[in-house]
């Protein structure tokens, strides 16, 4: 990702360059704020949400406790608000269950295409 621009060289879901997802809290697999891949092939957390109290409760209620500080992993805990790469099984799941969190399409990568339509992510598009 160029840090002048915040533009990476991988594409996102509308096929343009991918932007940053968050830096406050510090997101994406690398926890460069981004939900790229830097060419690995398995990085999955590759969806940017914005997460809801709902998403929040659902995600705990599937064994991943996003809202919860942890410390020793330098992580705050999320809040309703707050964007975050998610994993895009957890994401496919929770939209399969009506759960699903809104997607800022120009900061989620477009390999997510290969497991969800475009059109669904339009239709949860911030």
């Amino acid at each position: 990702m160029s840090e002048a621009s915040g533009l990476s060289t991988e594409n996102n879901v509308l096929g343009e360059p991918l932007m940053a997802c968050s830096f406050a809290p510090l997101t994406g697999y690398y926890r460069d704020g981004s939900c790229a891949t830097h060419e690995e092939t398995d990085v999955a957390h590759l969806v940017c949400v914005r997460v809801t109290a709902e998403f929040l409760e659902y995600s705990a209620s599937k064994g991943n406790d996003l809202s919860t500080p942890r410390s020793e992993l330098r992580f705050r805990g999320l809040v309703p608000g707050d964007r975050w790469c998610l994993h895009v099984l957890r994401w496919v799941e929770a939209w399969e269950e009506g759960k699903a969190p809104r997607v800022v399409l120009e900061a989620t990568h477009e390999r997510v295409l290969r497991y969800a339509p475009l059109a669904a992510l339009k239709r949860h598009a911030i």
